[in-house]
């Protein structure tokens, strides 16, 4: 008999019993977490509250075969979700998630999923210095205090970044709560801090209790991320901030005045499906305004996905969600967080930069980056040996890549050693050298890496340069008698030209889901940024580093991705009753494409004019969002509409409808209709088809307003908007126009363009993206 399989019912105390227990936990499947949503509107009458309904329905597909644990059920039961999501997590096996996809008043069950971290000049760059910052923030707003929700890693609290001189008391309609534990009390929240909790149980029930001995089951971060980009978002002003006296300056947050409330819901392991669904659920029902969230994985269809099902609950509630596009750039369709209700979020440089030059033995300099400080400084009238181990064949040699073991004294000591880019941290591989007795690092690009630049905190004198200046350092080591090198280190540089330019990391469309909705939404500043540290890790975040700093300089889409939520704070703060959508119009219709050279803006990864591809609608342009003359709303009902043209059977359709008696109006002839800040046509099965695509704009700009349009002329189609003027004679009113799109030569490569609104003071500008599909 499979005992595997047999279903058992027998007496107690006895020998059959220990042998049937013993067979089953020998080849019982393990269990693990899975998110289970259900329909509230269908819970039963016989059930008084939601959990006793959920833990009844767990019962009822249980593959246990002992039932003298009344409460068995409700143990399984990890979190129970009642904002912006109606379910629970739970712990089920293979069958039992078969089995619970079946049962009455179930929507969905999604397997639990790890994601991932998306691992200051900035306001000033984005033109958000203090006079404006505090024009929004004043007196006469106090009454929409606006708090940023950040879900990551936690917060470090004695932060000057968090102080709380000058803020009022906590808002009035904040619900949220100081969650205390080892490290963290009470007294660790302020008014600037409002609240702080965490979220653990998806975490323990697939990896096993977190060790507290090494680990803080607390709020308080011991990572830096979450401090990093709690900071970025809403840090309040900071004088003579630094990294070992590189990026010095006032450090600020985009909406210094904005409370924070953190949800760790990040831990050595990873950051859960089901801890992040219980966080927003949460921050949600504490009142959060706007939620930054600096995580991700791969693309799942939205009715999979725990994040894009949360956010949609959010939205519904008002909330503005800004998460990170992802940093698998430069590879195409690499993006996450795809939703058309969540604001994804790409990473471009600043204006600021840290040279470093390595002057190699034959005179050749070599411009790099470095945020190197420390006492083993090589003198740059003094050459030194330079050594590369790679050889010439195209398979890698862990040599070349400085990993862990490959790197033996004999060659190497008392070298500047050439290392590539590729598989361990770039400050690790300095670890590496140092350790087998090299004196100095040049990190180089690899292909994948092109020519874009990121600084470290290197621990020894190291200089990261470009894939051909690389190359032309490994050149000259190999063929050179006795090649040698320095490296110098240049400090802080302002000014950098061109900049913005999208860099080469930024996870890149288009959308794989839907090819009509543009992806990511917009890019915002992500290369270099400086912020507050968490006073438990290291500036380099490597254990055998034992530097502590307050600040600390990063790069990745997590550091873009609270810039933009720190804007939606602030507009916000000027706009209480606006919408998300409203918001994200904003962001996206004032976004700018051109750089501080006035050309196009460049692709890191290519050196070449960015698409809307990489860059979306732009480069935020915070001043202009808050005032942006007109805005594309788009309601829960138009968000429905859009999912009826994603093919999803009706029950899939019901994660997001919940109610059971929302059906498909079929209002949109496709996803292009989405009343979307951005126009992407999509000709599938008729190439020479007319398309039409509609938009509905709102004047948020002086009542009596008249807007022209004006539209890019493209190879192989033309595009008449109708009407070609919008007369506006109040605030508030809602105008229509329809784009059509037709023909003349389909190509073989998307074309990208754009369509702008005038009235003379605002440009309204939304990118257009023509996409011709081969024939099937």
């Amino acid at each position: 008999m499979d005992f595997c399989k047999a279903r058992w019912k027998v007496p107690a105390l006895c020998l059959v019993t220990v042998l049937v227990q013993a067979s089953l936990s020998a080849c019982a499947p393990t269990p693990k977490t899975y998110i289970v949503q259900m329909a509230a509107s269908e819970m039963p009458s016989s059930f008084d509250f939601y959990h006793e309904w959920y833990a009844s329905t767990v019962k009822s597909v249980s593959s246990s075969q002992l039932e003298d644990e009344e409460d068995d059920a409700s143990t399984r039961i990890i979190y129970n979700y009642e904002t912006a999501f109606h379910g629970f997590a739970a712990q089920l096996d293979e069958e039992e998630a078969e089995l619970m996809a079946e049962a009455d008043g179930v929507l969905a069950v999604i397997p639990e999923t790890v994601l991932q971290l998306h691992t200051t000049r900035s306001p000033d760059f984005l033109g958000i210095g203090p006079e404006v910052s505090n024009r929004i923030w004043s007196d006469s707003l106090a009454d929409h205090d606006v708090v940023v929700g950040v879900l990551d890693t936690g917060i470090w609290p004695e932060s000057p970044s968090f102080s709380d001189k000058g803020l009022g008391p906590v808002p009035a309609k904040w619900k949220g709560l100081c969650q205390t534990g080892r490290g963290f009390t009470t007294a660790n929240c302020n008014r600037k801090i409002v609240g702080a909790r965490i979220f653990y149980n998806g975490y323990e029930a697939s990896s096993g209790p977190i060790n507290e001995t090494t680990e803080l089951k607390s709020p308080r971060d011991q990572d830096g991320h979450g401090t990093h980009t709690a900071a970025t978002a809403a840090g309040s002003p900071v004088q003579d901030a630094n990294l070992f006296g590189y990026a010095g300056g006032v450090a600020r947050g985009m909406a210094p005045r904005a409370r924070v409330a953190a949800y760790k819901v990040c831990w050595v392991g990873g950051c859960f499906s089901s801890d992040i669904l219980a966080a927003v659920d949460r921050a949600v029902s504490d009142g959060v305004d706007v939620l930054s969230i600096s995580l991700g994985g791969g693309a799942s269809r939205y009715y999979l996905d725990s994040l894009s099902i949360a956010s949609f609950g959010a939205m519904q509630m008002g909330v503005f969600v800004a998460c990170s596009a992802g940093n698998a750039g430069p590879d195409p369709i690499s993006l996450t967080n795809l939703s058309p209700w969540i604001t994804t979020v790409g990473a471009s440089t600043m204006d600021r930069d840290f040279p470093a030059t390595v002057t190699l033995g034959n005179g050749a300099n070599i411009t790099g980056v470095s945020l190197y400080k420390g006492l083993r400084n090589l003198s740059p009238q003094e050459q030194y040996p330079v050594v590369y181990l790679g050889g010439n064949s195209s398979m890698p040699d862990p040599r070349s890549l400085c990993l862990e073991g490959t790197l033996q004294p004999h060659d190497v000591s008392g070298k500047i050693v050439i290392c590539d880019r590729g598989i361990s941290p770039r400050v690790q591989k300095g670890q590496v050298v140092k350790e087998a007795g090299g004196i100095g690092m040049i990190l180089a690009n690899t292909a994948a890496n092109g020519e874009e630049l990121v600084a470290d905190s290197h621990l020894l004198p190291a200089v990261a340069v470009g894939e051909a200046e690389g190359s032309a350092a490994k050149n000259y080591s190999k063929s050179a008698p006795k090649p040698t090198a320095t490296l110098s280190f240049g400090g802080t540089k302002l000014g950098i030209r061109p900049s913005p330019v999208v860099a080469a990391f930024s996870s890149r469309g288009p959308n794989i889901l839907t090819l009509e909705i543009l992806k990511p939404d917009v890019v915002a500043p992500g290369v270099n940024i400086l912020a507050a540290w968490s006073g438990d890790a290291s500036p380099s975040s490597l254990s055998s580093d034992s530097r502590r700093v307050g600040f600390n300089i990063l790069s990745g889409t997590s550091m873009s991705c609270p810039h933009v939520a720190g804007v939606a704070a602030l507009i916000k703060a000027s706009h209480p009753d606006w919408s998300p959508a409203q918001i994200k119009s904003a962001l996206m219709t004032t976004a700018y494409v051109h750089d501080n050279t006035y050309r196009p803006m460049k692709d890191a990864a290519t050196g070449k004019a960015s698409t809307p591809f990489e860059h979306g609608a732009g480069h935020i342009h915070p001043v202009r969002a808050l005032t942006p003359g007109l805005v594309y709303d788009i309601g829960q009902a138009d968000y429905l509409e859009f999912l009826c043209t994603q093919h999803m059977t009706p029950m899939q359709l019901r994660t997001f409808t919940k109610n059971s008696n929302m059906t498909c109006r079929h209002t949109f002839s496709s996803a292009s209709d989405l009343n979307y800040p951005a126009i992407s046509v999509v000709f599938a099965d008729q190439p020479s088809k007319a398309l039409t695509v509609r938009r509905t704009v709102t004047n948020v700009g002086p009542p009596s307003s008249t807007y022209h349009v004006k539209v890019t002329k493209f190879k192989g189609a033309d595009v008449v908007v109708e009407p070609n003027t919008l007369h506006f004679v109040s605030t508030n009113q809602k105008l229509s126009y329809k784009v059509t799109v037709t023909t003349k030569a389909a190509q073989k490569a998307p074309e990208f363009g754009a369509l702008s609104w005038s009235d003379g003071v605002h440009i309204v500008r939304s990118p257009v993206v023509l996409t011709w599909l081969p024939p099937q």
